[in-house]
């Protein structure tokens, strides 16, 4: 390691951390993990994640902590689109030459298409649509399920959920799909109802791939229903061309099974990303080297 500067790129999500080092001429040096670095659920729990996956890379690169005085860190973090969050992320002491922060979404986006213009929508049990056009980023979503993350797992849950009560009660078909889900709840109305009073995102979208599986099987609701998915996914991808984006790329945990059902119109600005968001972050931190 005889680089005298090195870069750190952070993809901090709400369930994992993930930390990558490089030396000066951008070769990766060795990679980490660790918990969840999402602010909002602790600042120093997140920064000890941080912390934990930075030094899980530098076992990995064979370095000590000694070196992160001559390390820049660039992160893309969970929880910090408000501007409390940001700025307490920034004001925090930490052991890195500097630091760059910005939502993991926007590392993202930006670790996709290698700094160019692009637009990513991440669909996992939330939705986020990020547009980087002539080196300025446009957000579409991403708000939080209920009100927002269109196109997304929870989205998908909460779906399948309304649909299989209204067909219980006689308003709408009572396909297969319709009435394992109500099964799951003992065929009664009250337990869906204690469910609700307490279900996270998360819960909803452990409904998803039941979804998927009856898709598969030709169950009327479950394609009826991912074809509205699909084209709530597909009204933020329009949006995101709209604001100039040239290409697409899709990304999360439904990326990939949603892909089929998505219209033509979008499928085809859809390309494989050629880097991941700790790229992005490192390619964050170098952009505000570059331009002080």
């Amino acid at each position: 390691m005889s680089s005298e500067v090195y870069y750190l790129g952070v993809d901090g999500g709400g369930t994992s951390c993930r930390a990558r080092l490089c030396d000066a001429a951008g070769k990766v040096l060795g990679e980490g993990t660790a918990g969840s670095a999402n602010p909002r659920l602790g600042l120093e729990y997140a920064y000890a994640n941080i912390i934990a996956a930075t030094q899980s890379a530098l076992a990995a690169a064979g370095a000590d902590r000694s070196i992160l005085s001559s390390t820049y860190a660039g992160l893309g973090l969970a929880g910090v689109a408000q501007q409390k969050e940001y700025d307490l992320v920034m004001s925090h002491p930490h052991p890195f030459a500097d630091i760059a922060l910005m939502t993991d979404a926007h590392t993202a986006c930006l670790g996709a298409f290698g700094g160019e213009s692009g637009a990513i929508l991440i669909m996992g049990t939330g939705s986020c649509g990020v547009a980087y056009v002539d080196k300025a980023f446009h957000v579409v979503g991403g708000w939080g399920f209920p009100v927002s993350d269109t196109g997304s797992g929870a989205t998908l849950g909460l779906m399948v959920l309304r649909h299989s009560l209204l067909a219980y009660e006689g308003m709408a078909e009572f396909s297969p799909l319709a009435r394992d889900i109500m099964e799951t709840f003992s065929n009664q109305q009250q337990n869906l109802v204690a469910w609700m009073d307490q279900a996270k995102p998360r819960d909803y979208a452990s409904f998803a791939p039941r979804v998927f599986q009856y898709a598969d099987k030709g169950d009327p609701v479950a394609c009826k229903l991912l074809t509205a998915l699909a084209e709530e996914a597909a009204v933020m991808l329009r949006r995101l061309l709209q604001l100039g984006a040239p290409k697409l790329c899709v990304m999360g945990g439904l990326s990939q099974v949603i892909k089929p059902w998505l219209p033509q119109d979008v499928t085809s600005y859809i390309e494989a990303p050629v880097g991941d968001a700790m790229d992005g972050a490192i390619r964050l931190i170098r952009q505000k080297q570059e331009a002080a």
